[in-house]
Formats: C-alpha cells, sequence, structure tokens
C-alpha cells in the first residue's frame, strides 16, 4: 500500500513538474513513533503513531487495533491522510497511528490499560493543536473516550479537542457514525450530475457491508432511488438480487440478528469474491486495501468504482479499468466524510459548541462537492484520470500553502 500511494504522489508531481526535492519532503514523513507496550498481565503488543505532514494543519487520522497492523501500513494510511484532508481542504495534516493486537482476545479491562498506555507514551507528541487521532479499525467511541480521559489525566486539558470520534455525551459530534458513507454517496451524485447523468437509472453493487458500506447503501438507497442494489457481500457470501435489495433489511439482519450473508433467505448465494465480477453500473468497494488487484481487475464489468476502502485498487488495475474507460472515484476524496466531520468536531470543541445533525450533514455535503467538482475540473483541463486529478488537486494545495 505504501509503495501504491508514494507512486500516485510521484505521477501527480510530475505532471505538476514538481522538483525532486519539493517531492521528496512530501514523501518523507515528519515524525515516526515505533514503541511496546506491555499490560500488566505480561503481554506485549508493538504500536505506532507516524505523523506526515502537518504543512495545513494539526496531524490527523485514525488509530487502529489489529493483528496485521505494521509499520509500512500505518506510513500509508499517514500518507494518504496527508493527501485526503488536502484535496478537501481542511486546515490539517496527516497521521496514522495501531496496535498490532487482536482486541478480542483481551477482556474489557485489558482494552483500557492499552487504550490508555498508548496515550501515555505518545502524549508529548499529541493534542489539540499537534496531532488528534481518532478511531479506525477495530476502535469505536468508548476506546477513545478513555484515550481523552488518559490526555487529560496526563495534561490538565479539558477541551475535549484532543481526539475526535468520541461519545456524543464526551463532546462527540452528530453525523460521525454514518459520515464516510455519506460522503460517498455524495461525491457520486455529484459526479453523475458533473457528467449529465444524474437522472438515470443504475445498477450498484457494494463489496463489504460493515459501517461504511451499510451506511453507503441504505442513505443511497434512500436519497436516490434510481439507484437499484443489486449485490452485497461480507467475508461469508455475496448475495445477488437483480430485482433489488432492502438496505436497511440487510442491515438489520447483519446488526440485530448478527447474521452472515451466506444465511441471508433472500438472493442468489454467490462466493464472496464474486462480487466485483458482477454486470452492474457501479461498484462501491467498501472492504480491504487491494481488493481488485491486476489479478482480478479484468473481471470488472461496473463503468464506475467508488473507492470507499483506502486503496482497494492497485496501481496496475487502475490504469488498466481507467484505459478501459472506467471511472474511479478515487479514495482520497469518496471516503473523506470520516475525516470531513472528525474536523468539525474538533472544531465544535475548540469553540465550545455542539452542531445539529443537519448542520453536520450540510457542512459534509459542501467540502465534498466542491472537491469533486474541483477534481473533475482538473481531470478535464489536463485530460488526465480522477484518481491523478485528486492527487494533483491535494498536491497544489500542499506545495502552495
Amino acid at each position: 500500500m505504501l509503495d501504491t500511494a508514494q507512486s500516485l504522489i510521484k505521477r501527480a508531481a510530475k505532471i505538476l513538474d514538481l522538483d525532486q526535492e519539493t517531492t521528496q519532503a512530501i514523501l518523507k514523513a515528519n515524525a515516526e513513533h515505533k514503541f511496546d507496550i506491555e499490560l500488566q498481565s505480561g503481554k506485549k503488543f508493538q504500536a505506532y503513531r507516524v505523523q506526515h505532514n502537518n504543512k495545513r494543519g494539526p496531524y490527523k487520522g485514525g488509530i487502529r487495533f489489529h493483528p496485521q497492523v505494521d509499520y509500512d501500513e500505518v506510513r500509508a494510511l499517514a500518507t494518504l491522510m496527508t493527501m485526503k484532508t488536502a484535496a478537501v481542504s481542511l486546515p490539517m495534516g496527516g497521521g496514522k497511528g495501531g496496535i498490532a493486537v487482536n482486541p478480542k482476545e483481551l477482556d474489557k479491562k485489558e482494552l483500557e490499560e492499552l487504550s490508555r498506555a498508548f496515550v501515555k507514551h505518545l502524549h508529548p507528541h499529541i493534542g489539540p493543536d499537534k496531532d488528534v487521532p481518532a478511531p479506525d479499525v477495530n476502535t469505536n467511541a468508548q476506546i477513545i473516550d478513555w484515550m481523552v480521559n488518559e490526555y487529560e489525566n496526563q495534561t490538565e486539558d479539558t477541551s475535549h479537542a484532543s481526539f475526535t470520534g468520541k461519545s456524543i455525551k464526551n463532546g462527540g459530534s452528530l453525523g460521525r457514525d454514518a459520515a464516510t458513507g455519506r460522503g460517498g454517496v455524495v461525491a457520486l451524485a455529484e459526479y453523475l450530475k458533473l457528467i449529465g447523468k444524474n437522472d438515470q437509472e443504475f445498477t450498484m453493487a457494494v463489496q463489504g457491508f460493515g459501517n461504511v458500506g451499510s451506511f453507503f447503501a441504505k442513505i443511497a438507497q434512500s436519497n436516490h432511488p434510481k439507484w437499484k442494489l443489486v449485490a452485497v457481500s461480507d467475508s461469508s457470501a455475496t448475495i445477488y438480487e437483480p430485482a433489488g435489495l432492502d438496505a436497511k433489511e440487510l442491515d438489520e439482519f447483519k446488526t440485530k440478528k448478527g447474521g452472515k450473508f451466506a444465511d441471508f433467505p433472500r438472493g442468489k448465494k454467490l462466493a464472496e469474491d464474486k462480487l466485483i465480477s458482477l454486470d452492474v453500473d457501479i461498484l462501491a468497494l467498501a472492504a480491504l486495501e487491494n481488493s481488485v488487484t491486476d489479478k482480478n481487475v479484468k473481471q470488472v464489468k461496473a463503468n464506475i468504482v467508488v473507492e470507499l476502502a483506502n486503496g482497494p485498487i492497485n496501481i496496475p488495475a487502475q490504469d488498466y479499468l481507467t484505459n478501459q474507460g472506467v471511472s474511479i472515484l478515487p479514495d482520497i476524496i469518496a471516503n473523506s466524510g470520516g475525516v470531513i466531520v472528525s474536523y468539525l468536531e474538533w472544531l465544535q470543541n475548540k469553540n465550545g459548541e455542539h452542531w445539529k445533525e443537519e448542520q453536520v450533514n450540510k457542512r459534509l455535503e459542501n467540502c465534498i462537492q466542491k472537491a469533486v467538482k474541483e477534481m473533475f475540473e482538473i481531470a478535464k483541463n489536463k485530460k488526465i484520470s480522477l484518481k491523478e486529478a485528486a492527487f494533483v488537486l491535494a498536491l497544489k494545495r500542499l506545495t502552495s500553502s
């Protein structure tokens, strides 16, 4: 993933005719923290925080708890976050953190101890005006609340602006849970409007029906009834139903019943990896990085691909799809809703305010619509792909601010 992110930056730098020194400065992280955490039980875990670039403002980026977290992954995600905040014109930089742990193997007490230990080590390097972490894979409002409390214990800061993604009662923002999925819907709708197809009917498949994929599907179905959801997948199976699926029903099956799509009572069941090969107009990738690679890219039949996950398409696959005339709505704009609302939460905390959900959603919508328009204009004027245009947009802001 790091190679992919850096290759995209180098391409954009070449399009902008940036010199090598400027390009290398953008590729290099400002600071990297790598340390061990040992719990009272004796269990040890490797922890990371990469602070990539703060030219536009405090570092911003999530913290993930996952056994496969490693140094290169965190570096790549921090780099992408720098590009993301710049592409959507936030006054923030890019960072990322993580701990190589399976949180399911810890009890609640150990999980709290781990969360607090992360902050005890990093508190001199983070804070409302330095680095503002947020939740990511396997982290949630409860974990962030513990981290905020520990930061306050260490620093006596009471603004709650040291982290975002908090519980509502602890200064979190309304609209945060749905933000990434909602942002993907806004980005897709704006793009369809720009190409004059916003009133047409489309079939749609969503790979990965977790938080992002489910909100994307539900909001798309609610706001755009002409987008017909015909396929979804989770790690167990793909459900394909040409007559259409109900996103709310699917979500309730997953969340309230704890079901797997392999057991869903309706639709044709296919292997999980068959979703990308279905004959649909729009393919939303909300699962993992490198879901579409040079090995399976020729199976893709969709004309529009929405990157809701970080780096779901590798470079050779991107090039192939672009050459085939497929439009890829890039991750650094299409999935930026989460960081936009994180920024809005930080802003509310800094100002001692708490906004209504409608106000948050409107500002999210305006931010993404503006970024999509700017990306589209660059792509058209320079005759480059949307992906390249998004990185050019980000680099222009990073090198001019």
